[in-house]
This record gives structure tokens, C-alpha cells and sequence, in this order.
């Protein structure tokens, strides 16, 4: 429905035109419908900011932020998260943090879709909760923004009850699946100095006062993670910050600011402002601060950091070089890496996964093949219980979701490919690095009738007769196995018959060079049929990198040190081969992503 925004207050009187709103709905990954606010000015707006509010709030608390910025050639938009204002769902709940950000990722994929505002035409400000889940998508998506304004942003929330992260994830534990919800301590005075704002703040009923305990440990380990790993966000940031916040930490605001990666940021920190810098009295200053930095990025062309050489420099290769570094030996570091490789080499072989791991490595086709199965093997009566605990470990539990991502994302690319080319008799994928086939053989197969035939590559003989057996066992037909070099991009580009889909899963991680990952990527660019799909994986980032180094071997009997490659890198690379990203998804823990991307016709 239309309807027209409230006159313009006295602190927006410098515009002169009234901005219109729209209000719309658009449909989330699992269905539902979120509610969202559109701003247009009188004239066609050259420039776009999308809103995101700060947790148990809505976008209405939006309207008088929009009236008094008095952009003139902009418009906005903000929603309302699931749980809030005028989006269904219970107050204060969503499924999971992960699933909060899902959401973003199809909202600003829907603007671009059906108001037709690209990626790189947008800016973005967040406030608390809402700029910990935009920071976690553009960490994880690597979305092409303009820019992003991260307002107080909630990366460590002030709880004051010691204990209290440890008291509320044994709660959830203890409650199974059960919901349970904790009520805020915050008060409206505690937010802004502007009595006015707070009584508005107090009378509103659409402001939740329950969180999830879901959400707000998804939200604590997701700021953890962002602050761990800030350097891999490249995006143009302003951060605005409160000196007198008693919400959140200042100082976990500092930490995640200082690593940032972009080579454009700016902190401003307003010493007597509390949480809701947006709503404080004497605004003005931050209100500046974001025309300021509006005005900057719009000025100025899109671009972005260079990272087809991050292999050469960079945080993560400086990371792979620590890795690759032998610690002191008598370091207490060193002396508990020896003994937990030991334990892992003698009572750990009990369990049939980690005896696995070291027959064949850890990051073997074989090792993945039974993280799969998951189904808990040992010997001598405790080796079951083990392997359990080693199946359980964070790491396993990624891939597996990596394992239902990629179910996902070969079963669209199929469909999308098989609506490009009606007239054709079906659709050809290839894997060049298949392992045993298990997660490609069990997306044809979710598929079947759509018209699949495939070809699966391992550089292992023996991992493609396991892929042979798998497809028998799923009575998946019209798949042939080839032996085959992932990197050898003249083979690739000659490959026949002409593929349509062409998927790489968990290959590229394993190299921490560029260079043949790019002159894969090219191979496949070449081989693929004309506006054929990558589907393509990822691990930008992971908690146990260290502990994986100084303990577990791989495939190729060394210590299995990775190059973190961040998903901005790994899109470079494939925009530079020839295609251009259309989607990613990616787990609740953030460590694995599973993308697609359409070959660009020429």
C-alpha cells in the first residue's frame, strides 16, 4: 500500500521536497513474507541507502531518521526483521543468527531484482543487532557495496551477570529444541539523553522487549568472529560509536575497527552519546557524519581491493606464514600441540574417522566421504564414543551443511540451466574434483526427471570407482568417470560433452596459491557452454585453523596448513575468469560458502 510519510520536522525543513513511501512485502529463503518501507524523493533518486534497525526495533522507528537526514537525491529503504514490527514470526525469534542473515542476503537481492538498484549503487547503514548481521553477510557474501555505515554496533553486548554467555548456553541445552526467550534490561534512558525519544521509545508497541537465547548467542559468537576476522572485510565502513554506550562494548568496537581490512574507514566516536546515536539529543553531528559519507561515496566510481594477489600479501598470508612456522619447542604452545597429536595418534586411532585422517588425511576424499555418513565407528569400547566427538567437532558439522548447500545450489543450477536451453535434450554437469561423487550423485538424484547426465573427474582411481558404487546404490544413471587434472585448463577447456554446470567443492581450498586456481577457473570459463553455472566452494574463515596445522596431515602426508581465502578473493578470482557471481550460501558457524555464478556471455 501507499502511504505518505508525516510532515517534515523542524530539523529537516532544509528539504524542501517530501519523500513518498511505499510499503511492500518480498518472500525469504523459507517462505515467509518480511515487511519493508520504501522512501522516494519527488525527483529520480541517483542513490540508494538501505536501512537495517537495531534489535527488538522496527523500520517505523526509521521515519523520523529519514526526515530529518533530508536526502534529496536518495532513497531509502528498511525493513522489519522477522520477529519485529510488521514481518511475521514470534517477537524476539528467528530459526537461528544464521538464518537472520540469510534474510538480508535475499532482501538486497530482491531490491535488486524489483527495484532494480545494483549492489554497487547501495550503501548500507546498520545499528546494533542489525550491523552485526549485515557485518556477518558482507563477511561471508562479499557483497560489491558502495559503502557501509555500522552503527554501535553490537558485537559484544553488556549482559552484567558474570557467567552469563556460559549460564545461557547450558540453558539452551538443557531446554533441547524448546524456545526460550530472556527479557532486555535496557531502558529507554539508557539509549538516548532526548526525553522526547525515549517516551517515544516506551509508548511504542511494536518494540519487543524479548530476545531468543538462540539469537543472542548466535549474535555473541557471530561478533566474536567478526572482530577475529575483520581484515577480510574490504568494504568501504564508517563506524559511529557512543562514549557513553552502556548497551555494548566500545572497546570490542575499537578491536573490530582497527582490523578491518578496507583500505577506506573512519571511526567517529561521540563521547556523551549512549546506544542510540540515531535518536540522541543534538543528533546532528552523527546525521553529518552520514550525509558526509554518503556524499563521499557516491562521488567517487565503485571500486574495489585488488586481491588476485593476496596469496603474495595480506592478512591471511601472513597467517599461512605463522602456520607454516615452527614454534619454540619447549614453548607451552608447541608442548600442548606434541601431546595432543600424540593422544590423537595413539588412544584417537580407536576411532575409525581420526585412523581414517591419518591413513589418508584429513582433508582426503575418503576422510570427507565418511564425515558424510556420519555414523560413529571404533574399536575397543571407547573408540565409538570418540569418533563421535571427532564427527561432532565444529569443522565436520560445516561440511555436512556444506554438504545440504551444495544439494541446493547444484539442484537451482540444474533447473536454471535446463529453463536456459528448453529445446535441449538434458543437461550436462561436470565435476573435476569429485572425490567419491557422494554430495553431486545425491543432488542428480534429487533432481531426477529434470534430463542429467554427468561427468565426474578425481586425479584418484580409486575415488571414482567409490563414486561408481554410490551411483549404483542411488540408481543414478548416465554419469561417467574420468581420471583428470583439476588445474590442467587445457584439458578442462576441451572436455566433452560441452558441460553446463561445472562444480569444484572443497578443491580450492586446499591450494594457498592463486594462480592455478585462476587458471582453472579459466578452463572451466572455456569449456562451459555459453551462460553455463559454476558452482563453487569456499572456506573464508574457520576457529580451529591452528590446532588443524599443528596436528592433522593431509592427503598429501604434510601438516595440514590452509591459506584462508576469503570470499571477496575467491570472487575475484572468479570474475576474473569469465563469470559474475549470482548467490552464496553459507553455514550458521561461518566457515564454509557454497556460490554460484553464471558464465558471462560474450
Amino acid at each position: 500500500m501507499n502511504t505518505l510519510a508525516p510532515a517534515p520536522s523542524n530539523e529537516a525543513a532544509r528539504t524542501a521536497t517530501p519523500m513518498s513511501e511505499q510499503t511492500w512485502t518480498f518472500t525469504s529463503f523459507d517462505g515467509t513474507e518480511l515487511f519493508y518501507r520504501h522512501w522516494q524523493p519527488a525527483q529520480p533518486a541517483k542513490r540508494t541507502l538501505v536501512m537495517f534497525h537495531r534489535g527488538h526495533e522496527h523500520s517505523g522507528r526509521f521515519v523520523d531518521v529519514v526526515e530529518a537526514l533530508g536526502l534529496k537525491d536518495t532513497q531509502l529503504f528498511a525493513w522489519d526483521a522477522r520477529g519485529h514490527g510488521e514481518s511475521p514470526g514470534e517477537r524476539g525469534y528467528a530459526p537461528s543468527f544464521g538464518a537472520m542473515v540469510r534474510d538480508v542476503d535475499m532482501f538486497i537481492r530482491h531490491l535488486t531484482e524489483a527495484h532494480g538498484v545494483a549492489t554497487e549503487d547501495m550503501v548500507i547503514l546498520a545499528h546494533s543487532v542489525g550491523a552485526v548481521t549485515v557485518a556477518s553477510w558482507v563477511h561471508s557474501h562479499a557483497p560489491r557495496l558502495r559503502g557501509l555505515i555500522l552503527a554501535t554496533p553490537a558485537l559484544r553486548v553488556r549482559l552484567y551477570v558474570p557467567l552469563a554467555i556460559p549460564g545461557l548456553r547450558l540453558l539452551q541445552k538443557l531446554r533441547g529444541k524448546r524456545k526460550t526467550f530472556v527479557k532486555s534490561y535496557v531502558k529507554a534512558k539508557m539509549l538516548t539523553h532526548d526525553p522526547a525519544q525515549a517516551a517515544s521509545y516506551d509508548a511504542d508497541p511494536k518494540i519487543a522487549k524479548a530476545i531468543a537465547v538462540n539469537i543472542l548467542l548466535g549474535l555473541h559468537d557471530a561478533g566474536s568472529r567478526l572482530i577475529d576476522d575483520a581484515g577480510a572485510i574490504q568494504t568501504p565502513t564508517l563506524m559511529l560509536s557512543g562514549g557513553s554506550d552502556y548497551v555494548v562494548s566500545l572497546n570490542a568496537q575499537r578491536n573490530f575497527f582497527d582490523r578491518l581490512g578496507s583500505p577506506t574507514k573512519k571511526l567517529r566516536v561521540f563521547p556523551k552519546m549512549y546506544h542510540d546515536v540515531l535518536h540522541e539529543a543534538d543528533r546532528e553531528p552523527v546525521l553529518d557524519a552520514i550525509r558526509g559519507f554518503l556524499d563521499e561515496r557516491f562521488a567517487q566510481s565503485a571500486k574495489e581491493s585488488a586481491l588476485l594477489d593476496a596469496d603474495e600479501h595480506g592478512f591471511t598470508f601472513n597467517e599461512y606464514q605463522w602456520l607454516n612456522t615452527q614454534l619454540p619447542t619447549l614453548s607451552p604452545k608447541n608442548l600442548f600441540y606434541l601431546a595432543q597429536t600424540a593422544a590423537l595418534k595413539t588412544l584417537g586411532r580407536t576411532s575409525r574417522g581420526v585412523r581414517l585422517g591419518f591413513d589418508t588425511g584429513f582433508d582426503s576424499g575418503k576422510s570427507l566421504d565418511y564425515v558424510y555418513e556420519n555414523h560413529a565407528q571404533g574399536s575397543l569400547g571407547i573408540g565409538r564414543l570418540l569418533d563421535r566427538a571427532y564427527l561432532d567437532a565444529l569443522g565436520w558439522r560445516g561440511i555436512r551443511q556444506r554438504r545440504l548447500h551444495l544439494h541446493e545450489m547444484i539442484g537451482h543450477a540444474i533447473t536454471l540451466a535446463a529453463q536456459d536451453r528448453p529445446e535441449e535434450a538434458n543437461v550436462h554437469l561436470l565435476d573435476i574434483a569429485a572425490g567419491c561423487g557422494r554430495y553431486t550423485l545425491e543432488a542428480i538424484k534429487a533432481v531426477e526427471g529434470t534430463g542429467v547426465s554427468a561427468t565426474l573427474r578425481d586425479f584418484d582411481p580409486a575415488n571414482l570407482e567409490d563414486a561408481r558404487q554410490h551411483a549404483e546404490s542411488l540408481a543414478v544413471n548416465d554419469v561417467s568417470y574420468e581420471p583428470g587434472d583439476a588445474f590442467d585448463a587445457a584439458s578442462l577447456a576441451g572436455i566433452t560433452p560441452t558441460p553446463d554446470v561445472a562444480v569444484v567443492s572443497g578443491l580450492y581450498e586446499l591450494f594457498p596459491e592463486n594462480a592455478p586456481i585462476l587458471e582453472s577457473l579459466k578452463g572451466l570459463a572455456a569449456g562451459l557452454s555459453a551462460g553455463g553455472y559454476l558452482v563453487y566452494t569456499g572456506q573464508p574463515w574457520h576457529p580451529q585453523v591452528e590446532m588443524i596445522a599443528r596436528t592433522l596431515p593431509s592427503h598429501r602426508g604434510q601438516s595440514w596448513v590452509m591459506r584462508r581465502r576469503t570470499q571477496a578473493e575467491l570472487d575475484q578470482l572468479v570474475r576474473a575468469a569469465g563469470f559474475e557471481k549470482v548467490q552464496t550460501l553459507v553455514d550458521e558457524w561461518g566457515i564454509f560458502t557454497v556460490s554460484l555464478a553464471r558464465k558471462v556471455k560474450p
